[in-house]
């Protein structure tokens, strides 16, 4: 029996949206405070749940795209695969629950180490999945654009006791390195 992907990339995007979506219900909860007479006393009041709320959505999106990249070409699932995607799936729906902690508690250690080290994870997990997808036809360029974003997330990780959630933002040059070792058109590497 084949194992098309279907029910398991529409199980897997169903996932994703419910943690997006959980990532708000606490702004909603703050809205019936006691004691804030004015919308913009409860935006500035609650910035840092705001900004975590914001961080985790681009996070979440931003896992959910590159779960699709490799999902699209996949026509066929293996039970390793599906092992390591629900193991993705665990790491999406843990996300709110340290995102809330960033809300709350964003200068602890620990909420930082817990936060960047889950999306870590979840990173090395979609790693592994795609590595897995393209077994039959790794690269080089495959495999460093496989590696790149727990590599610079494990970086952010170490770089957390110097600068907080800021290492984030090395994620930003995962676009650049996939964009310099992708083929040019002609077939070519860069």
């Amino acid at each position: 029996m084949k194992r098309e992907p279907d029910r398991l990339v529409l199980f897997t995007d169903a996932v994703a949206a419910i943690a997006i979506t959980l990532l708000v219900l606490p702004l909603v909860e703050i809205i019936s405070e006691p004691g804030a007479e004015h919308p913009a006393e409860i935006v500035s009041h609650h910035w840092p749940q705001i900004f975590s709320f914001l961080l985790s959505f681009a996070v979440i999106a931003q896992l959910w795209m590159a779960h699709h990249r490799i999902f699209q070409n996949v026509v066929e699932y293996t039970q390793p695969l599906l092992l390591l995607n629900m193991l993705w799936v665990l790491t999406i729906v843990v996300l709110p629950f340290p995102t809330g902690l960033v809300g709350e508690y964003g200068a602890d250690r620990f909420t930082q180490f817990f936060y960047v080290g889950t999306i870590l994870v979840s990173s090395a997990l979609l790693s592994a999945m795609a590595l897995l997808a393209h077994r039959h036809e790794l690269t080089l360029r495959v495999v460093v654009s496989c590696v790149a974003a727990p590599v610079l997330l494990l970086i952010a990780l170490a770089l957390v006791p110097l600068i907080n959630y800021w290492g984030l933002l090395l994620m930003l040059l995962q676009t650049v390195t996939s964009r310099l070792i992708e083929p040019r058109a002609d077939g070519t590497e860069r």
